[in-house]
């Protein structure tokens, strides 16, 4: 009977939708902010090494069991883990898992919807020509001018909200699947626009020697690539178990995962090769 369950919210017209949506949770500041960072800090091709296997071997199995977890469940993370506490006679307690989920979540928007502000924000200003020969202390200034300004930043971070609740106000198929349908191609294209600019400053093979050659990494190196595994994917946070709610029956986990791993791997390494030349400039 449980596998007859349906999310009352519908469900994914397609796997590939799916896989868009779910791409679209993984992939984000941890991708292309974050993770050239943090190479850069930890051994270059020896991190990337280290990041991948996890990827692999940890992230992938958890992705799995928690996209499992949702489409078993098909309500919300609290709702889903009371659910199948009780179907399989298990501790009541257990619904202490899906609240956390709700929790990292809200903290999470708590600071994205900012970061989204800020990048909205400047959307407006690269278009105005303001950046056009700014020197470095000029950009931080321009940074600094920001996030000074109060009122400035309530307002985008208000537009953001707002956007965001017109979009899942709309639902499943109306309202996240038209979304992730032009964004996530558009978030593609970009990114490979500005991994074709890095190839022409001259520094491109730079950084592809210092992303994909061996060097020396810490044992809390190792750990940082761990934990970034389960942030790049979303893990741990609620965000897959719901998109998972959503999932029609007869698609694969296993394959569909393995997709939105292969496409969130892909995003950081591109966003390697386009920052580190850039930055070895």
């Amino acid at each position: 009977m449980t596998n007859e369950r349906k999310s009352i919210h519908g469900q994914w017209s397609s796997r590939l939708v799916f896989i868009l949506a779910a791409t679209g949770s993984a992939v984000g500041l941890g991708n292309i902010w974050k993770f050239p960072y943090i190479t850069g800090e930890n051994g270059g091709g020896t991190f990337v090494l280290v990041y991948l296997v996890c990827i692999a071997l940890i992230g992938v199995p958890i992705m799995m069991a928690e996209i499992m977890l949702g489409r078993r469940g098909r309500q919300s993370p609290i709702n889903t883990m009371k659910l199948l506490a009780h179907d399989e006679r298990r501790n009541k307690n257990w619904v202490w898992l899906g609240w956390m989920g709700m929790v990292a979540g809200f903290l999470i928007l708590s600071y994205y919807s900012v970061i989204a502000g800020w990048a909205m924000s400047y959307v407006f200003r690269t278009a105005s020509g303001v950046f056009v020969g700014a020197t470095a202390d000029g950009v931080n200034s321009i940074f600094g001018d920001l996030v000074s300004d109060p009122e400035r930043l309530l307002a985008w971070h208000t537009i953001f909200i707002v956007m965001t609740m017109i979009v899942v106000s709309r639902g499943v198929k109306h309202g996240l699947e038209t979304a992730v349908r032009y964004l996530m191609p558009s978030l593609f294209v970009l990114l490979l626009m500005i991994v074709a600019y890095s190839m022409t400053t001259g520094y491109f093979m730079e950084g592809v020697r210092f992303m994909f050659t061996p060097g020396d990494i810490s044992s809390e190196g190792v750990l940082i690539a761990m934990g970034h595994a389960f942030f790049t994917l979303s893990l741990g946070m609620g965000a897959i178990m719901v998109y998972g709610s959503y999932l029609p029956k007869g698609t694969s986990i296993a394959q569909a995962t393995m997709f939105i791993a292969a496409a969130d791997t892909i995003v950081a390494l591109l966003a390697g090769l386009a920052i580190f030349p850039i930055v070895f400039r």
